[in-house]
């Protein structure tokens, strides 16, 4: 089991001085990445399903991952989920290079399709067809970042006839997690990424999608196991038991992204670190 931070660029680590520091502290407690969410907007008054207050400060995944990265050597950096279908993928593709360059090539590009209408609206971004949007959206970033002239044709999105560098560091591009806990998005990771992200699962809940990747998984004739599988257990108070760990590595997960929601500080959030060092890194 490998262990990432979730909330890198949220809530107590939106300021910067504190995210240098919890960084700092999950890279030598042994922690493998850190994580970072995404919403450009949050709907004013908050109300469901929307995962937060709107006075919550977010910083922009790359931007909160760049300026980390210069205050770590070797933890990898996801975005957990950056919101596809809002974003221009050229846009998108050379501001995810530049982070995978400036990282020396620590980036994994966690997508989502989102699901919130009134971020959708306030964006003038459409809600409809999100999900293909999405696919070609990533196809288009693909062949901007592989291929020798790159171009690209499809229904939503097409370019040709420009290049941009510099290309990603890692080779052919960085690693792929799609996030979702729907039919459509498990058979988007299986078809079409290296992993699948579940957020906020307890171990029922892991099952079930678990069962279902893998059925999709075979209807895209692609073995279960080739797939990297990261959950964020649902929040709690603190870091979960070695039980609770052991449990989920049962169930097939290969790394749980943990989430001090309760931290209203950077010193809780850098207690929480302390007390998953030693209670569960490196012991499962």
């Amino acid at each position: 089991m490998r262990f990432g931070l979730f909330g890198i660029n949220m809530g107590p680590c939106a300021a910067p001085a504190a995210a240098a520091s919890v960084a700092r502290a999950a890279e030598r407690a042994g922690f493998d990445s850190l994580w970072a969410g995404e919403h450009v907007v949050l709907p004013d008054p908050q109300a469901p399903p929307s995962p937060a207050a709107p006075e919550m400060p977010m910083l922009d995944p790359a931007v909160a991952l760049g300026f980390v990265a210069s205050h770590t050597e070797r933890v990898r950096l996801g975005t957990g989920i950056i919101i596809l279908p809002q974003r221009n993928p050229l846009v998108l593709a050379k501001e995810l290079a530049s982070l995978d360059v400036v990282s020396g090539g620590r980036l994994i590009f966690g997508v989502g399709i989102g699901y919130l209408k009134a971020e959708f609206d306030a964006l003038n971004v459409s809600f409809e067809h999100k999900g293909p949007r999405s696919e070609e959206f990533l196809r288009a970033m693909i062949a901007i970042w592989d291929e020798e002239k790159p171009r690209f044709q499809g229904r939503f999105f097409s370019f040709s006839g420009v290049q941009a560098f510099p290309r990603p560091v890692q080779r052919p591009h960085p690693a792929i997690v799609f996030g979702g806990h729907t039919p459509p998005a498990f058979r988007r990771a299986a078809r079409l990424a290296s992993g699948w992200y579940g957020f906020a699962l307890d171990h029922g809940a892991t099952a079930k999608c678990l069962e279902q990747l893998r059925a999709a998984c075979a209807e895209a004739g692609r073995r279960f196991e080739d797939l990297e599988i990261s959950v964020t257990p649902r929040p709690g108070r603190g870091a979960p038991s070695l039980d609770d760990v052991r449990r989920y590595a049962e169930l097939g997960v290969h790394r749980l992204i943990l989430f001090p929601a309760a931290a209203p500080d950077e010193a809780s959030v850098l207690r929480y670190v302390a007390e998953a060092e030693h209670g569960l890194v490196g012991k499962v």
